[in-house]
């Protein structure tokens, strides 16, 4: 009996002893990161058979046991990668949303004061030192859209730079997690008692920083050796076997990078945009958001450029030469090749490009054109739209997005396919091309005059000048008097002549027709479309003073060095609706972007603050479970200090009674 009593004794103070071993060991990594509270399951041994009764022999502790919620912890780790995704898009947002404010608080300014210039050129157009304040503030504007586009090029830099790291970390958590696989499966089977719970505490830590890039999704065998699998599905280890994640170059843009998953059997693409985690908004900012916004920017330099450029075309400068473009050519050979992207796998020779023909209809988005043996089929990127502009050899083809795409030599293959970017390099390259400010074409080149005798609201203008050199040499030569007569021949019908006041009627007229009252009559000068120069409109009912009487209008040559009337008509570009399917100024379109990105960085902010919470309460639901109380474990060692205490007590008994047997014997 003494003997039984000994051993009930000792395994008392063997389990008190384990107990306050792991109770200590709670404590001591309280404040270690990852660390799963641990407990020891005790239970009674069998008792002996004694007289007829079955007397107790003790304890034992049958295991150290994690206190794991498994849900809980799926619950944190779905919130971790949520967060890690919308604090990453937040951050990188808002970095956007900063260069955008910045550069685009600049780029009004420079917009507004070349305007300024161009005003005080149509006040004064002789004055070259307005001239030379005009075409520095064309190239502080040229330079505000090159320093934003640089920005641009360092945010992508920067971007790629962090996903590559998010990859090669990606990559040593997978190590990590097949070496700890590795060694769980050493320990042998987990459904028996006695489990490396520290080594799956590091192992569970691991799968929480691999969920801050990505989503994560796991699954454990009867040996307890975990496969990992991130995004869609994708297995990142398998037992204890790690793949790797890199980056590849993309294709056609190299810049726009990509991931796959590397195993020794061979390489898989991974879509980035279902991986989740932190490396999937790296992705969406890079290829969604920083894109539009670059697109944006380029669309609006595109517009300025060619809008300048027309404008500076419709008049004369001081040397009464035809306007020179003001900055790059929107179409220059290396403008429009660079629009192109050709796939690595084209097998086919077609070299191409795009050529922009109305600034005012160019979206922002990307298309790709692929010849499928018969025709090109262009694919708008962004919404998914088809479009077949025909079969190969017609050089030229019209796209309804103002622009066209052409072959420029080679011929395509079968399945070839090209990305195009109708906005592409144009902050990047915009440059002012004038040297001098006497180049800029302030002149107008022909004048309308009403007769003095008009009483009706009828305008002739001119609209679209096309060759102001020649414009001017047909109204200053042969037809020095050219005169424009309107009269109502009809109920809301006119008839209009145009014609050499110094040859008039019944002589030949140059151009005669009729047209409807209130509905604009274009006519071109000369009247071949072939050779016109420019264009008139006559507007408006120009009826006269009694029946058949007719309103007068005479053309004459406008050049001059005081004339600033086509300054005026630059000027007035700032007021246009160019933009966005000609729904925008420049400076409405400007504002429009950075007033997107800010939209969108501060909508970032708030998810990332819901994300945020959200994690803290999944968190402190899986802390409340798995993570240690100080005061609990304070008294859990008072517990088992009292029953180590007590067992030492049936020890020391036990040891009195056999002495006294002994003695007694």
């Amino acid at each position: 009996m003494s003997i039984n009593l000994y051993q009930t004794g000792v395994s008392g103070l063997l389990a008190a002893q384990q107990q306050l071993a792991t109770v200590g060991h709670n404590i001591a990594n309280v404040n270690t990161e990852g660390y799963t509270r641990q407990r020891a399951e005790q239970g009674a041994m069998l008792g002996n058979v004694n007289g007829g009764n079955y007397i107790g022999s003790g304890t034992y502790v049958q295991d150290i046991t994690r206190i794991y919620d498994q849900f809980s912890h799926k619950e944190q780790l779905l919130s971790q990668s949520n967060l890690g995704n919308a604090d990453s898009l937040s951050i990188q947002l808002n970095q956007l949303n900063e260069i955008m404010t910045f550069s685009g608080d600049a780029i009004s300014g420079s917009i507004d004061r070349f305007y300024q210039a161009m005003n005080g050129i149509a006040d004064n157009p002789s004055d070259l030192g307005l001239r030379s304040i005009a075409l520095s503030q064309a190239e502080i504007l040229a330079s505000d859209f090159n320093t934003l586009n640089a920005n641009f090029d360092q945010l992508e830099k920067s971007t790629n730079g962090e996903i590559e790291q998010m990859a090669s970390k990606i990559s040593q958590i997978s190590l990590e997690i097949a070496k700890i696989n590795e060694q769980v499966l050493q320990n042998g089977n987990l459904t028996v008692a006695g489990q490396p719970n520290d080594l799956l505490d590091k192992r569970d830590q691991l799968v929480g920083q691999l969920g801050e890039y990505t989503s994560v999704n796991t699954i454990q065998d009867t040996h307890g050796v975990m496969t990992v699998m991130i995004g869609n599905g994708s297995t990142l280890v398998a037992g204890i076997t790690p793949l790797t994640v890199s980056v590849q170059s993309g294709d056609p843009d190299p810049l726009q990078t990509k991931l796959q998953l590397n195993s020794a059997n061979g390489k898989v693409a991974l879509d980035g945009s279902k991986l989740g985690g932190a490396i999937a908004a790296k992705l969406e900012y890079r290829d969604e958001h920083l894109v539009k916004a670059r697109s944006e920017i380029n669309r609006l330099a595109m517009a300025i450029s060619e809008t300048l450029n027309q404008a500076q075309s419709q008049g004369l400068d001081l040397d009464a030469q035809t306007g020179r473009d003001l900055f790059t050519d929107i179409n220059g050979s290396d403008m429009q090749a660079s629009r192109v992207l050709d796939f690595s796998a084209n097998t086919g020779s077609l070299s191409a490009s795009v050529n922009i023909t109305d600034v005012s209809l160019v979206p922002t988005d990307e298309f790709e054109v692929k010849f499928d043996g018969t025709d090109y089929i262009m694919t708008n990127k962004n919404d998914g739209t088809i479009s077949n502009l025909g079969a190969p050899g017609a050089g030229t083809y019209a796209t309804g997005f103002g622009f066209e795409f052409n072959e420029n030599s080679g011929a395509p293959a079968t399945e070839d396919r090209f990305t195009l970017r109708p906005t592409e390099n144009s902050a990047a390259l915009m440059k002012v091309t004038l040297t001098d400010g006497k180049s800029i074409a302030a002149s107008g080149t022909v004048d309308v005059n009403a007769s003095a005798n008009n009483v009706s609201d009828g305008a002739v203008n001119i609209i679209n000048v096309t060759d102001p050199e020649a414009a001017r040499a047909y109204t200053e030569g042969t037809n020095s008097q050219l005169t424009v007569d309107v009269y109502e021949s009809g109920a809301g019908t006119f008839e209009y002549r145009v014609y050499d006041a110094a040859n008039p009627p019944p002589s030949p007229v140059l151009d005669s027709g009729t047209f409807t009252g209130g509905v604009p009559k274009v006519i071109n000068m000369p009247p071949s479309p072939a050779t016109a120069a420019f264009q008139i409109e006559i507007s408006g009912t120009p009826t006269g003073q009694g029946a058949l009487a007719r309103e007068e209008f005479t053309l004459s040559d406008a050049f001059g060095p005081g004339n600033g009337r086509n300054a005026s008509f630059i000027a007035a570009t700032q007021e246009q609706a160019i933009v966005g399917n000609s729904t925008q100024t420049f400076s409405q379109g400007l504002a429009v972007t950075t007033a997107d990105i800010g939209s969108k960085a501060s909508s970032a902010q708030l998810v990332a603050g819901t994300a945020e919470a959200l994690f803290t309460q999944a968190y402190n639901r899986n802390q409340s479970t798995s993570g240690v109380n100080l005061d609990e474990e304070a008294a859990n060692m008072i517990k088992f200090q009292q029953a180590y205490q007590a067992s030492s007590r049936i020890i020391s008994v036990a040891n009195t009674i056999f002495d006294t047997l002994l003695a007694a014997v």
